[in-house]
């Protein structure tokens, strides 16, 4: 189950996690982890930064935990009432723990505005008190601009109250609170034209009380000037209820003060969590479920494995005691191995009074698992296409007027950016034409990002050579552009997927003669966009000569055009020419001239690439690094698509360096080895029996036996990196390297892992996610056969994955190549089930 927030009746006065049940109610103290800890509640004081990347990810500044829920972030200075994820944040210069005085204090700089200021925490009795301490007074370009803000999770808030002075209110369902017209729109709202808007306070007051009513979400905030309440999501979707104070002028010292009391519940205990698989367990594979308890949690009693019959007897199996694992993280852990259990049939788990979910365990438990992804999740991803199932339209045909040549010298959105030149024969603004057919959108958002796409294709086409999967269930007409799900056409699905990706690699090769970064929407607002694709542009090539609004003779005036980054890197034409090589496989036989144009296209591109020094553009290099990774994967890939001496002695030459980098290119190196003389194997063997050693030390890092990230995007794609390696290698040397990886990957992506027990794939698995980060996210829906990033920790201990919050883009955001590892990891999974 998840984990759900079981209240008490007792409420006393503050702060922070279960390891504090001990102590008095009003107890306060900073911990080791560097943050305020008290019963039932922890207050994090800059423990987690942004590294400028994405932008504001909603994991920042001083945030609460309260009863298991990361309620509260943001608490820090910034420049408008409800600021959107780019508008600018203060960059962090230092952050000092005195634990025996029981303050955190951290420095922090707005550099473009030469301004820096001081947030400082400190116990005080059963509460914490927040100051802005400034060097010197505001500049008076800040005046009325600059206030500190702290941001509250609307889910968390939903049906609750709240009390300002004596005033009361209900905090709403949906944003419907009072704009005032600006005079410039901020693109970070989303709003693509027309004047700028900013929300007007709900409220306002020197004391706020949220959710009286609920000891678990209750909080008081009170101050030294007035406290504005806003709504966010009047200016985005995923805007957040915020508290915000003006910083004042000619004032210097500590210019404002909030003092933070948290309800604290003394005898509250985490629920605990059975984390295990939803989709269930083949029955000779292995079957381990893990609980996680509050670490003040003492009681135990029996986890149990009970059979579920067709007259609903729930009858007991037995499995042997659950064992102390032992802390990680801010949890304690108990496992059950219940391997053991092969006979066929429904169960659950058991444990006090939380049961799961049922799951089955089944020798077909793998075989339809990737079916919601190749039947759904792709079919809807096709950029150029109009996507229909049955009476549901997902979108029309987005994107026909791909698309103009980028600025020069221009950092974008998203990572992209262009050089110096346009490396093309266009100008910037113009149109290059033949680049609006093809592709998948990258993620929750709509842009083609190159490296996703052949990404994509080498997975796909490793699923189809390795499984042989024929599934049909996808019409696909790239005449027509369209597409209609749960409509068979004759041809395999996934040779049809990889045939669209392959139409956007050839196009950019036609087009300019190399492989671009991507197509990306050229300011923020269009970049923002949510519901139907086909809305975001109007379709119609960009014409300069016209009007705003203008039509005329099939062009358009309205410069909304997507732009093309297409700075030359070599990196990006290796990965590319791996992409087009691997696609010629399998699209031989089924639309034999696609395949040849992939190849012939391919081993032109590599020619021209070893006949001058690469192109190392946005793409820094170092041994085994990107460069390297993609030539080899480019070499690998012809040497397999047409078994020339030329490709493997690139192979055999470019081995050294990638040994060096093993992990991330394993898979592409075990691939090799069929067409390699017996030396390569041999080479290989003792770097294999190292990632072993390797890997064994990350499985017992923590109960689940993956590596789990703890950076600011969750860690799916690097499980099922770890699972599809030890497969690969498996494969390739099954008496060095066990399946057992495999199984462990694929039972943490569908439940067993820390936080909750949720598969991580919708529409997989007994429970899975159901708000998720796709592009229909402002529906709090899901996307069938989409893969989320999963758990993220957030810094120092807390593991986390909102479902009822879909706008965490580092927890719930699909993205392309996660689904075809997805694909490909149930069916590796399959494979090795089968007796």
């Amino acid at each position: 189950m998840l984990r759900h927030l079981r209240g008490c009746a007792l409420a006393i006065g503050l702060l922070t996690s279960g390891s504090a049940l001990a102590q008095s109610a009003a107890a306060v103290d900073l911990n080791e982890a560097g943050y305020f800890e008290g019963a039932g509640v922890n207050v994090l004081v800059f423990s987690n930064t942004y590294d400028g990347l994405f932008a504001d990810s909603k994991i920042g500044g001083i945030e609460i935990i309260q009863q298991g829920l990361r309620s509260a972030t943001n608490g820090d200075v910034r420049l408008s009432p409800t600021p959107g994820q780019w508008d600018p944040a203060a960059a962090v210069v230092s952050r000092k723990v005195d634990r025996r005085t029981g303050v955190v204090e951290t420095r922090l700089r707005y550099a473009e505005l030469k301004w820096d200021y001081v947030v400082r925490a400190e116990r005080k009795g059963g509460a914490v008190v927040i100051s802005v301490v400034l060097d010197k007074p505001l500049p008076k370009a800040l005046s009325g601009k600059a206030g500190f803000n702290m941001e509250f999770l609307p889910s968390a808030y939903f049906h609750h109250s709240y009390v300002a002075d004596a005033a009361t209110g209900i905090f709403p369902r949906y944003p419907a609170s009072e704009m005032t017209l600006t005079a410039e729109r901020n693109a970070a709202s989303g709003r693509s034209e027309g004047p700028g808007a900013d929300p007007l306070p709900i409220a306002s007051a020197s004391r706020f009380v949220l959710a009286p009513e609920d000891p678990a979400r209750r909080i008081t905030v009170s101050g030294n000037a007035p406290i504005m309440l806003y709504d966010g999501r009047n200016q985005a979707q995923n805007g957040w209820f915020v508290l915000r104070s003006l910083l004042p002028e000619g004032k210097s010292g500590t210019v404002l003060q909030w003092t933070v009391d948290v309800n604290a519940v003394p005898v509250w205990l985490g629920p605990p969590v059975i984390a295990h698989s939803q989709l269930g367990y083949a029955p000779g594979g292995t079957k381990v479920a893990t609980v996680e308890l509050d670490r003040n949690d003492k009681r135990r009693p029996p986890l149990r494995l009970l059979r579920i019959g067709d007259n609903g007897a729930q009858t007991p199996v037995a499995t042997g005691p659950a064992r102390e694992w032992g802390d990680y993280l801010r949890y304690h852990y108990l496992q059950l191995d219940f391997s053991a259990v092969t006979q066929s049939g429904l169960y659950m788990l058991e444990y006090g009074d939380v049961r799961t979910a049922p799951f089955r365990i089944a020798q077909d438990v793998y075989a339809d698992a990737w079916h919601p992804t190749n039947d759904v999740y792709f079919p809807v991803a096709m950029d150029h296409m109009t996507v229909n199932e049955a009476y549901r339209v997902w979108h029309g045909d987005s994107h026909r007027d791909d698309g103009r040549q980028a600025p020069l010298n221009h950092e974008h959105i998203d990572l992209y950016r262009q050089g110096p030149t346009t490396d093309t024969p266009y100008k910037p603004g113009e149109t290059i034409p033949g680049l609006n057919v093809g592709g998948w959108y990258d993620a929750g958002d709509f842009d083609i990002r190159t490296q996703s796409q052949y990404e994509v294709i080498r997975s796909l086409v490793e699923s189809r050579e390795l499984y042989g999967l024929n599934r049909d269930t996808v019409s696909v007409d790239p005449a027509r552009r369209h597409v209609e799900i749960h409509v068979p056409d004759g041809k395999p699905d996934i040779v049809q997927q990889v045939a669209h990706g392959t139409i956007q690699l050839l196009a950019q090769f036609d087009a300019v003669g190399h492989a671009i970064h991507g197509i990306v929407e050229p300011d923020v607002a269009q970049y923002t966009h949510l519901g139907d694709a086909v809305n975001k542009t109007d379709g119609l090539p960009y014409d300069a000569g016209l009007k705003p609004h203008e039509v005329r003779n099939g062009r358009s005036g309205t410069p909304d055009d997507r732009w093309v980054f297409t700075s030359k890197s070599s990196a990006l034409n290796y990965g590319a020419i791996a992409g087009l090589a691997a696609a010629a496989r399998v699209l031989k036989g089924q639309d034999d001239s696609l395949a040849d144009r992939a190849l012939a296209t391919a081993e032109k591109a590599w020619t021209g690439e070893q006949t001058h020094a690469p192109d190392l553009f946005s793409h820094g290099n170092t041994t085994g690094g990107p460069l390297d990774a993609e030539s080899f994967a480019a070499a690998v890939e012809l040497l397999r698509a047409t078994r020339k001496p030329v490709y493997a002695e690139r192979v055999m030459a470019l081995w050294p360096d990638i040994a060096k980098n093993f992990r991330g290119n394993a898979m592409t190196a075990a691939a090799a080895i069929p067409y390699m003389p017996a030396s390569y194997r041999a080479a290989m063997e003792p770097v294999v029996r190292q990632w072993v050693k390797e890997s064994e030390v990350a499985a017992r890092a923590n109960p689940f036996g993956v590596p789990i990230t703890t950076g600011g995007w969750a860690g799916s794609g690097t499980v099922m990196g770890y699972a599809l390696t030890s497969a690969a290698l498996h494969r390739a040397f099954p008496d060095i390297v066990s399946s057992d990886a495999v199984y462990r990957g694929i039972a943490f992506m569908t439940g067993h892992h820390p936080g909750s027990d949720i598969s991580f794939v919708s529409a997989v698995g007994t429970r899975s996610k159901e708000v998720a980060y796709g592009n229909n996210r402002a529906d709090f829906s899901f996307i069938a056969g989409g893969v989320v990033p999963g758990v993220l920790v957030v810094k120092p201990d807390f593991p986390e994955n909102h479902e009822d919050w879909p706008f965490f883009w580092g927890e719930n955001e699909y993205v392309i190549p996660e689904g075809a590892a997805w694909i490909d990891l149930a069916n590796a999974a399959d494979r090795l089930s089968k007796p």
